[in-house]
């Protein structure tokens, strides 16, 4: 889901990010050619299960309720934020605080599973009211436009929205929840084939300074896993 800079976005008419040298260079490592293509996020998975995909790339926070849909090779890791239109001091910093506010997120991330999570736990009469959207970019129309508080995203993803804003947004809290990313694969004898050759290639370049030189590239070694 190529709307979820520095991680995959467009520029001109190809695929960029540190999600698209990674596999690039996997690709490289195995001596195989990788073909990129971006789909709407919520429709990887099943696509990953009938077979139209035979990885999927795209940010996916390793979940043990994704685990019983698909393999994943851990490579990363990142927390979640918040981030909100430059001098709304009253957004919110924490879940709980979420309570009252409403929040744009991306449907199928992470982001949105815990806006529901937390909502059920809103006491006093207050509630969230969760915008979701196919994009990230939408999302962040939402906030820009003032139709929702904040927007919830990967730690690294609303560090990036706020800097490339030129002033209109800014973080609000601070990241949390640090979990790993995992590049996925199918849940078949040849998905799991190929899990493996994926990492033992994430083994090679880790070794080879080739990992880290793609996230510093990028600006997010601070995700790097060991």
């Amino acid at each position: 889901d190529a709307t979820y800079p520095p991680d995959e976005s467009v520029k001109g008419s190809k695929i960029v990010g540190f999600d698209i040298d990674l596999i690039n260079a996997i690709g490289t490592t195995l001596g195989i050619k990788v073909t990129t293509k971006s789909a709407v996020f919520d429709n990887i998975i099943p696509g990953l299960k009938s077979g139209q995909y035979d990885v999927g790339n795209s940010s996916f926070t390793d979940t043990k309720e994704r685990q019983k849909s698909v393999n994943f090779v851990d490579y990363f890791k990142a927390g979640e934020a918040f981030y909100t239109k430059k001098g709304n001091n009253k957004a919110p910093k924490t879940l709980a605080q979420l309570c009252g506010h409403s929040v744009a997120v991306e449907s199928g991330t992470i982001e949105e599973d815990d806006a529901k999570a937390q909502k059920k736990k809103c006491t006093g009469g207050k509630t969230i009211t969760i915008n979701t959207y196919q994009t990230q970019t939408e999302a962040d129309l939402s906030v820009k436009s003032g139709h929702s508080d904040v927007g919830f995203a990967d730690s690294q993803v609303a560090g990036y929205i706020v800097a490339q804003s030129k002033g209109a947004f800014q973080l609000s809290g601070k990241p949390f929840g640090v979990a790993p990313y995992g590049i996925a694969t199918q849940r078949s004898a040849n998905g799991r084939q190929l899990a493996r050759a994926i990492q033992s290639a994430l083994h090679v370049m880790v070794d080879n300074g080739v990992y880290a030189a793609i996230l510093n590239k990028w600006g997010v070694s601070a995700g790097a896993l060991k």
